[in-house]
């Protein structure tokens, strides 16, 4: 599952791109707090291209999270607008869907029945099921179908959490870092895992994470953010085909640069 250190030859992109397109246009916002108002975007601009995979990076606290529940229409802006390929975004909808660092499945269901929700919740299962196979499929959990969480490893917990996802077809992927509380190693697998899913289903990406390398390893584009509230300090585009190797030398430099952008590159 881990990329090796091959010549890397560009995955072939889809005939015609699943993914959305989303413009965030001057986008600030606010939180009431009792002890008065604070302020945790400000200003922000970005577009994700349809079929695009784009990580947002910056310090702890200075927004990431927030503006993610926004795209997906979990709250509205304070001030700007988002749109999905034109459309106002107001709302959750189906075709974006967020998967979050908690796998958070239901104990209770088996991997089957958790990853069938939400065809489930939209009154689709009984002419889908076989979407629920294939994407256990996808994410190489179809042994598991009849097991329950708690017989699964953090990986393979969101793996099944990716397949909920996945199963709803997203035009929209956000990642709310979905794979910052797993073991280095599963992660490095997982990183890989995502990459190769990504490709195949053609979906738009929208990534928060902590880990430069993590980014690096999977966008497109990288967004570095600066502290609360947040503004977009650095755009790093990462002009490097998949798979990539950890050990390319570009690589090395755009870590550097974002280090650099982040106030931390003294320490490499």
């Amino acid at each position: 599952m881990v990329a090796v250190a091959t010549a890397a030859v560009p995955s072939p992109a889809p005939a015609e791109s699943a993914g959305a397109r989303i413009d965030i246009r001057e986008i600030s916002h606010w939180f009431k707090l009792p002890t008065g108002v604070l302020q945790v975007l400000d200003g922000i601009d970005l577009e994700v291209q349809p079929g695009e995979f784009v990580a947002l990076l910056g310090p702890s606290g200075c927004g990431k999270s927030t503006l993610l529940r926004l795209v997906a229409g979990l709250e509205p802006a304070t001030a700007g607008s988002i749109t999905q390929d034109g459309e106002p975004i107001t709302r959750p909808d189906p075709s974006r869907i967020v998967v979050f660092q908690d796998p958070t499945l239901f104990p209770w269901r088996s991997v089957w029945d958790n990853v069938a929700l939400g065809l489930q919740a939209r009154g689709l299962l009984k002419t889908q099921r076989a979407r629920v196979d294939e994407a256990l499929r996808l994410v190489g959990l179809s042994e598991f179908a009849k097991s329950f969480p708690h017989q699964l490893s953090g990986g393979m917990a969101q793996r099944v959490a990716l397949a909920r996802a996945l199963v709803n077809d997203p035009r929209l992927l956000v990642l709310d870092e979905p794979l910052g509380k797993l073991d280095s190693l599963t992660r490095i697998a997982m990183q890989s895992e995502l990459v190769r899913l990504w490709q195949r289903a053609g979906f738009s990406a929208l990534l928060v994470t902590h880990d430069v390398e993590e980014a690096l390893f999977l966008a497109d584009r990288v967004i570095v953010l600066s502290d609360r509230p947040a503004r977009i300090t650095a755009e790093l585009v990462v002009d490097l085909p998949h798979p990539r190797h950890r050990g390319d030398p570009r690589l090395a430099e755009l870590r550097h640069e974002a280090l650099r952008h982040l106030g931390l590159d003294a320490t490499w």
